[in-house]
């Protein structure tokens, strides 16, 4: 009889590719209330929460954000906002 009484040891770790970290959090006006999008380095978003959630505000603390997020470098990204929501946006870059 096994030392594990009846219950199977754990698999094998398997280390796979893991998602680069996030580098950017954008806080947009979607409608009337701000959100937090989580962009990696190529502006591909991962993640969205409301924003003003109290894991959004840990994320920003101490970091200076930059005004507005219009370049063409975030046209992909935030195409379903206007220009207008785009040009008041905050971008946080954080420290990776």
């Amino acid at each position: 009889m096994s030392q594990t009484f009846g219950m199977e040891s754990p698999g094998k770790h398997h280390a796979g590719t893991s998602r680069p970290p996030v580098r950017y959090v954008v806080i947009i006006d979607g409608g009337g209330s701000a959100i937090a999008r989580l962009m990696l380095e190529t502006r591909e978003q991962v993640q969205e929460f409301e924003g003003g959630t109290p894991e959004v505000v840990q994320m920003i603390q101490g970091l200076v954000p930059v005004k507005g997020a219009h370049g063409p470098e975030w046209d992909q990204a935030l195409q379903a906002h206007s220009t207008q929501e785009r040009m008041a946006a905050e971008v946080y870059t954080l420290p990776v």
